[in-house]
């Protein structure tokens, strides 16, 4: 059960406990009502057939004279049937009775001298049964009289039952899909606001409410955010702060060493190595301090006065003509308009080549296509591709990818492929990562198309 949703399973629930009290009312309801209604045929029959039963008495101690038209009477209902047994011989009126067809018993029992009644079918029709002894006149007085209404009636009622019971279990469900519509919705509410935050936005809180039950949750939901959103804040300043405090230092020490790369012929082997190593260092280091730079600005800055209506193509191509892509990897067939900062989204693609040349062995094709509404770029390199528990973890910060795949002059911090991440969310898009056909991974933007 707990494999369906939470709201099926409400449903479910009260749909199973209106069928069951609906059901448990309904079959006292037949129980009760058959019984009460059968209990006062079976008395008024008896009650019938005892007065009938005085006048064939009657008839048969004055000689039986006028006892076949008596008995004719008598029988006249529409299938209804009497029938007297006297010492062997049998007088009917109505319909003609088989005394064999009757249920087995019951006639020896009104025989011996016991009154009986009983329900039984003759000929598909429900009738009741009713016999009397004539003790006096040693004769047996058996009255059948037809249950057809009744029957009808048992079966209206029943149809009724059934139907009152089945529409409950229908009322129970659209009762238990309104309740848990209702009592989920600040459920949604708090999937939605967290949504927003997961995709970046801290600024969202759950609108306040009135219901007691419901004020302890708000309450700590938005503290929770608000906690998160001062401590991202403090955490994204100390990485400007320090990264913008390191620049001069790291300014001096790049100078220094460009001052040693000059005089590197000059210096014995071993300390030119020792040189070089550093030189590495430092630029890994410059373009670690860069992307923080980068990376702390956006976290700061929502100010989207920079955006722009952007012909993609115009701007992809010339950013692969900076990187020194080759013409022929380049698959513009379309013309996509997007709003966008075009530094933010020129920075995104190059980082995007550059990831392909320095860890997927290789840049193979750089597209853009357009599709249900939306601009995508593609960039596909010809690296063995990104496992699939891992396409999600390298566009976190200082995510690196196998050290096979690097390049050995990489300096990179893993920082490119989540300032790509920050600035597309900047632009209400997305980007992934797939596997490319043919093998080889294919990294994935897309934007919001706007019209030209």
């Amino acid at each position: 059960m707990n494999r369906f949703p939470l709201r099926t399973r409400v449903m479910a629930w009260f749909s199973l406990v209106s069928l069951v009290v609906a059901g448990t009312l309904a079959l006292a309801t037949w129980q009760l009502s058959t019984g009460y209604m059968i209990d006062q045929r079976e008395r008024s029959a008896v009650t019938q057939a005892t007065g009938n039963a005085r006048l064939v008495a009657a008839v048969l101690r004055r000689g039986s004279v006028g006892l076949e038209e008596l008995m004719t009477g008598l029988g006249s209902e529409a299938e209804s049937a009497v029938l007297l047994v006297d010492d062997g011989h049998m007088i009917s009126g109505g319909n003609l009775v088989d005394p064999k067809r009757l249920p087995g018993g019951f006639l020896d029992m009104v025989q011996r001298g016991t009154p009986a009644h009983q329900r039984t079918t003759l000929d598909g029709v429900p009738v009741l049964a009713v016999g009397l002894p004539l003790l006096a006149e040693s004769a047996t007085y058996v009255e059948v009289s037809p249950l057809r209404e009744l029957d009808r009636t048992f079966r209206f009622l029943s149809w009724i039952l059934l139907a009152g019971t089945a529409a409950s279990g229908l009322a129970g469900a659209l009762l238990g899909r309104w309740a848990t519509t209702h009592s989920l919705r600040p459920l949604r509410k708090l999937t939605d606001t967290a949504a927003k935050a997961a995709h970046g936005d801290l600024s969202v809180r759950l609108p306040p409410t009135h219901d007691p039950d419901l004020i302890p949750f708000t309450d700590a939901f938005n503290d929770t955010a608000e906690r998160l959103q001062q401590r991202v804040a403090r955490d994204t300043r100390f990485a400007g702060d320090v990264s913008h405090e390191l620049r001069s230092p790291l300014t001096t020490m790049l100078n220094a060493m460009s001052v040693l790369q000059r005089r590197s012929p000059d210096l014995p082997d071993d300390t030119r190595q020792a040189v070089d190593l550093l030189d590495t260092d430092l630029h890994r280091f410059r373009r670690m301090v860069d992307d923080l730079l980068e990376i702390s600005r956006g976290d700061q800055d929502t100010d989207r006065s920079t955006f722009e209506l952007v012909d993609l193509a115009t701007l992809v191509h010339a950013t692969a003509k900076h990187s020194h892509i080759p013409p022929d990897a380049l698959d513009i067939t379309e013309r996509p308009w997007v709003h966008a900062d075009r530094r933010r989204l020129e920075r995104a693609v190059t980082n995007l080549l550059d990831n392909a040349t320095r860890h997927g062995k290789g840049l193979v094709r750089l597209g853009i296509l357009s599709r249900d509404g939306h601009a995508r770029i593609e960039v596909d390199d010809a690296g063995t591709g990104v496992p699939t528990n891992a396409r999600e973890h390298i566009f976190e910060r200082f995510a690196r990818g196998s050290p096979a795949d690097r390049d050995s002059t990489d300096s990179g911090a893993g920082l490119g492929l989540a300032l790509v991440t920050q600035h597309i969310r900047r632009h209400h898009g997305r980007v992934w990562v797939e596997e490319r056909p043919g093998g080889g991974a294919r990294f994935v933007i897309e934007l919001p198309e706007a019209a030209e």
